[in-house]
């Protein structure tokens, strides 16, 4: 969060039971956290009054916010007095104050109220610009206020600055649409860690290279069974010699404790250290008489660092640790204990409707229950591409239920995979949730895909251990089986790999050639479900595995491939 909020704001409560006695109002601390977690590091709330449900009253205070000599603030915000009730005057009295009308305000504030309840048809909310400050009128409820308010937090900012006065208006102009959703947050950059060397780095991306520490190898060694000898400047080494030391490959082995003189053998095994002195091997396992001819300097000797050079570069940023093993054995090899990589994310997966059941409940299922196929599918395929999976269970279709679920995920997790409760229901609360319980960007609700139509990817501002306001990512995938699964190696995978270091992001696209004809929609990108195997002579080949209606789980059946068939 900022230390120095650009933007000033003003609450001013209008209500005669709280005027009379301030211990009565909630809403002005709700407001005053809505600015502090959804603002984006961005407000300060320089000021709360309470007054009467008095016009005169609501006028005076806010005139003396917005009016010479007062230093004008950016925003007001009023709660209470919208209804239909005698003493109800906010509207009037705010409406008679306005140099400009904002109704795409008004409109944002009732359409995301009146998607939550019906209620929100009673209220008679108001914006506008008075000189240079926004004001907004909110409903008197706690819940109404904060609902409203959250609903077009994000445009306020963008609205203030140009009431101000913002003199380079195309430069606050730049990047449109685009630009404003870019300021909420979308997919964000890998953090990166200090990690100890073990098997659980496979699967994690460099952040920063990493030099050997030492020569590999760190002695002088041979790289047969045989003798080491000191060898002639002609090469000649045949006729017998006494045989003065023996060197085995093993961790109390020293070079010697005498140096090796020319006319002299040493044992020596494969790995094991040259005695000082010795310059070559000779490989002979058997016999101490030596007939080799034309032996040369450093024959059969491993040289300090041959394999590895200290300080050169083994691994770069941006490789990623295999499940082959080299580069762990690479690190190994160095002795590298720790490396900075990218913090791979933790993924929560949970599913919503008050339809699902878990998968193993034991029973028969009632009518209308629908066992959980989606949440082992993802965490299962989550798990298999590397990732860490809280396991979030199932959430009823309650709004209520639904934002515990998900502030409580947010503290734990980096990334969400809900599924279901993304269409056009009335029981589809997430879509709401996120954005008005939560303070989160909807940055895209609808895709023109076949299966997926309903994918929603949204973010969400939090303050993680640090204080610090950071981006957490939420994909809404479709309920039906195969529409999640799809959908999850499409967009999901390549935002973790994204926000882990991986490069490119998603899975590999290789052209096949289809067994037979495939029925192409006439409107959407289709992703097919299929099987993809090496024909004799080396090309790929593509089998559908059935049936590809999204609801048909077969479909997903020993498929190892999606085919992009274009309309």
């Amino acid at each position: 969060m900022s230390s120095n909020p650009a933007l000033k704001a003003a609450v001013l409560i209008v209500s005669t039971t709280a005027a009379k006695d301030p211990s009565t109002d909630a809403a002005g601390a709700i407001l005053r956290d809505v600015f502090d977690q959804d603002g984006g590091g961005q407000w300060s709330v320089v000021a709360t009054h309470i007054v009467s449900d008095d016009a005169e009253q609501i006028k005076a205070q806010i005139t003396a916010w917005t009016d010479p000599p007062a230093d004008p603030v950016n925003l007001i915000i009023t709660t209470g007095g919208t209804g239909f009730a005698i003493s109800d005057q906010t509207p009037e009295a705010v409406s008679s104050l306005l140099d400009k009308h904002a109704p795409g305000l008004v409109h944002g504030m009732l359409s995301a109220s009146l998607a939550l309840t019906p209620f929100a048809m009673m209220s008679r909310p108001v914006a506008g610009v008075r000189h240079r400050t926004v004001i907004l009128t909110l409903p008197g409820s706690p819940k109404g206020a904060r609902e409203n308010l959250q609903a077009v937090l994000k445009m306020l900012p963008h609205a203030c600055k140009q009431a101000a006065g913002a003199v380079d208006s195309r430069a606050l102009h730049a990047g449109g649409v685009k630009k404003l959703e870019q300021d909420a947050g979308h997919v964000p950059p890998p953090a990166t860690v200090t990690t100890r060397v073990t098997p659980a780095l496979v699967g994690a991306v460099l952040a920063a290279d990493v030099e050997a520490s030492e020569d590999v190898p760190a002695f002088r060694a041979s790289i047969v069974d045989g003798y080491a000898v000191v060898a002639p400047a002609d090469g000649d080494m045949r006729g017998v010699f006494p045989v003065t030391a023996v060197s085995h490959a093993s961790a109390s082995t020293a070079e010697g404790e005498g140096e090796l003189k020319a006319g002299e053998v040493a044992r020596i095994t494969t790995g094991a250290p040259l005695p000082a002195g010795a310059t070559s091997v000779v490989m002979e396992e058997a016999k101490v008489e030596v007939f080799a001819a034309g032996v040369r300097a450093g024959e059969n000797v491993r040289e300090v660092g041959s394999d590895v050079r200290r300080g050169t570069v083994i691994l770069k940023k941006g490789d990623q640790v295999s499940s082959v093993g080299g580069e762990m054995g690479l690190l190994a090899a160095v002795g590298t204990g720790e490396v900075r990589v990218y913090k791979r994310p933790v993924v929560g997966v949970l599913s919503t409707g008050d339809e699902i059941v878990e998968h193993d409940r034991e029973g028969g299922l009632r009518r209308g229950e629908v066992r959980d196929t989606n949440r082992p599918t993802l965490v299962a395929a989550t798990r298999g591409w590397g990732f860490e999976v809280v396991d979030l269970g199932i959430v009823k279709d309650t709004a209520g239920s639904l934002e515990e679920v998900l502030r409580g995920a947010m503290r734990e997790v980096d990334l969400v995979i809900t599924t279901g409760g993304v269409s056009m229901g009335e029981l589809d609360l997430l879509k709401p949730t996120i954005e008005r319980a939560l303070g989160g960007t909807i940055h895209f609700g609808r895709v023109a895909m076949k299966p997926g139509k309903p994918t929603t990817f949204a973010t969400v501002p939090v303050k993680n251990n640090e204080g610090e306001r950071v981006s957490k990512v939420i994909f809404s995938l479709p309920g039906n089986p195969a529409s999640a699964l799809v959908t999850f190696h499409l967009f999901v995978l390549p935002a973790l790999h994204q926000m882990s270091g991986v490069q490119p992001p998603g899975l590999p696209r290789v052209p096949v050639v289809l067994d037979h004809d495939m029925a192409l929609d006439k409107a959407r990108p289709e992703y097919h479900r299929a099987v993809v195997s090496v024909t004799k002579d080396g090309t790929l080949s593509a089998v559908s595995t059935g049936g590809q209606r999204s609801s048909k789980v077969g479909s997903l059946k020993g498929a190892n491939a999606l085919l992009s068939l274009l309309p």
